[in-house]
C-alpha cells in the first residue's frame, strides 16, 4: 500500500470521513492518526496490519492488555448465557459475583472496609459522586484541591481540576475550591501539609468540605507524592474532621505496583474514586468506595441510567483474579524499574533537553524543558509504531502507561524505539540554532 506523508491511502480516506462526520473535541486520534483496527496485548494494528506497541493503554484503562483473553473469554461466555446487559441498578449475579471477589480480594486482605457506590460509567462521574456526598455528609462547600490536579472534565470535577486551559472550557465560574499546593511544589525545604495546615487554622479560616488528592498526580506531570506526605494530609483531614477523597482512577487498579496507589503510605481514605482499568479490558465501570459511616445518601440522590454495567461487573471480576497472589504487583515494580533506568539514560545523553524522570511503578514519565520536544519525541515514536503521549501543564513530559501484563520482551522493544525517537529529536533541536546562525549570515547585506 502506497504511503503518503507518512499515512497510507486506505487511512486517508478514512481519517478524512472522520474530519467530516465526528465532533472537532477528538483529541488522541489528531496525535496518532491511524485507522486502528485490532489489538491484542500491549498492540495496536491499524486497519491495513501495521503493528503499534502500546505504551498509552487507553490512558490506563487497558492495564491488562487489549482483549485479555482470560477475561475475554468470561465476556463472551457470560453473552453465550444471556446474561443480564442492562438493568439500572436492579441486583445481578454479575453484580453479586463482582462485590463478594472485590470484598474477597481487595478489601479484605488489605482491611478496608468499604460500600461501593457503582456510579455512572466515568471516572469522573465518580468523582462528582464523591464530591457531593461529602458536602453532603459535612454541610460545607469548600473543597481542598491542588496543584496541577486533574480530575475530570464535568462541572464539579473540572473545579478541583487546575489546569486553566481545561477549566477555561467550563463557560461558568468554578468556585468553592481552596487550591494548595501539591507535595514539593514549594521545593523540597516546604511541607506544604503545613501550608494546609496553617490555612485551614488561621483565624475564621472557613473549614472545608473535602480535601481530593491524586497520591500520583498523571495528567499533572507524574508528580508522586511520598509516603510521608499523604500521611501528614491524611492526619491533618482527620485532626480537622474533613472528609479525605482520594482520586484513583488513573493510577489505581496496580499503576504503581499494590492494586490502591495510597497502600504504600499506609492510609485509609473516607472515599475512594476508581474507574479506568476496574472495566477489565476496557469496560465503562466507575466505582465510589465509601466508609461506612459516611453512606448517608438518600436513595436516589445520584443516580443514572448506566449505574453498573454487567459485562463491565463480569470483566472486572475476571481481571481480579490477577490479585489472589502477588505476582503481579511484583511485575509491576521489576518493570517499572527498568522502564525507570531506560529513561534515566536517556536523560543522562540530553542533559540540556532533559531535567528529571519521575514515577512510580509502571507509570514513569521523562521531563524535557520545552513542551515542543516532548510533542516530537510523541511524534517521532509515532512514526516509528510506538504510541506514548504527553502531559504536564505544558506537555513537557512523556508519560509511560504500558499494559501492566506487557512481556519483557516487548516492554524492551518499546523502549529502544523511544530511545531513539528522544535521540532523534536532541539532535534535530541541537541543529536548530547553527541552522538559525547560517540563515542568519548569509541573509546579511
Amino acid at each position: 500500500m502506497r504511503a503518503t506523508a507518512g499515512i497510507v491511502e486506505t487511512d486517508r480516506g478514512s481519517l478524512q470521513e472522520f474530519a467530516a462526520l465526528e465532533s472537532t473535541v477528538r483529541l488522541y486520534c489528531r496525535t496518532f492518526d491511524r485507522v486502528f483496527a485490532r489489538a491484542r496485548g500491549a498492540a495496536l494494528f491499524d486497519q491495513d496490519g501495521r503493528r503499534f506497541i502500546d505504551f498509552l493503554s487507553g490512558a490506563s484503562v487497558v492495564n491488562y492488555g487489549h482483549n485479555n483473553p482470560r477475561i475475554k473469554r468470561a465476556v463472551i461466555d457470560y453473552l453465550e448465557d444471556d446474561g443480564v446487559l442492562h438493568s439500572l441498578d436492579l441486583h445481578t449475579t454479575a453484580k453479586l459475583a463482582f462485590l463478594r471477589k472485590f470484598r474477597d480480594l481487595i478489601l479484605t486482605p488489605r482491611g478496608l472496609d468499604y460500600r461501593v457506590q457503582c456510579c455512572g460509567p466515568t471516572g469522573a462521574d465518580a468523582v462528582e459522586a464523591a464530591l457531593k456526598l461529602a458536602r453532603k455528609v459535612t454541610n460545607r462547600s469548600t473543597v481542598v484541591a491542588f496543584s496541577n490536579a486533574y480530575h475530570g472534565m464535568t462541572l464539579g470535577a473540572l473545579a478541583v481540576t487546575a489546569n486553566p486551559r481545561k477549566r477555561a472550557s467550563a463557560g461558568v465560574p468554578l468556585e468553592h475550591v481552596l487550591r494548595m499546593p501539591f507535595h514539593g511544589r514549594l521545593g523540597a525545604g516546604i511541607d506544604t501539609v503545613q501550608v494546609l495546615r496553617a490555612a485551614l487554622t488561621r483565624e475564621r479560616a472557613v473549614k472545608p468540605g473535602a480535601i481530593i488528592v491524586e497520591t500520583v498526580q498523571a495528567e499533572g506531570g507524574i508528580n508522586v507524592a511520598s509516603p510521608e506526605w499523604l500521611r501528614g494530609l491524611s492526619e491533618l483531614a482527620s485532626a480537622e474532621g474533613i472528609p479525605l477523597i482520594v482520586d484513583d482512577i488513573q493510577v489505581g487498579c496496580g499503576r504503581t505496583s499494590d492494586f490502591f496507589s495510597f497502600e504504600r503510605a499506609g492510609i485509609r481514605p473516607d472515599i475512594v474514586c476508581v474507574s479506568k482499568a476496574i472495566g477489565g479490558i476496557g469496560m465503562p465501570m466507575a466505582l465510589a468506595l465509601i466508609k461506612p459511616e459516611l453512606d448517608l445518601w438518600k436513595p436516589g440522590e445520584h443516580t443514572g441510567t448506566f449505574r453498573g454495567n454487567n459485562l463491565a461487573f463480569v470483566a472486572a471480576a475476571a481481571a481480579l483474579d490477577y490479585w489472589r497472589d502477588d505476582a503481579l504487583a511484583r511485575q509491576v515494580a521489576k518493570h517499572g524499574l527498568l522502564m525507570r533506568d531506560r529513561l534515566a539514560a536517556i536523560a543522562a545523553r540530553h542533559p540540556e533537553h532533559c531535567t528529571e524522570v519521575r514515577g512510580i511503578g509502571m507509570i514513569q514519565g521523562l521531563v524535557w524543558r520545552d513542551g515542543q520536544l516532548a510533542t516530537a519525541v510523541s511524534r517521532a515514536a509515532f512514526a516509528r509504531s510506538l504510541i506514548v503521549e504527553t502531559c504536564g501543564p505544558d506537555g513537557e513530559v512523556t508519560k509511560l502507561l504500558p499494559p501492566l501484563v506487557i512481556g519483557a520482551d516487548e516492554l524492551e522493544e518499546g523502549l529502544a524505539i523511544l530511545s531513539e525517537a528522544a535521540d532523534e529529536v536532541a539532535a534535530q533541536a541541537a541543529l536548530r540554532p547553527a541552522i538559525r546562525q547560517t540563515r542568519q549570515a548569509t541573509s546579511a547585506p
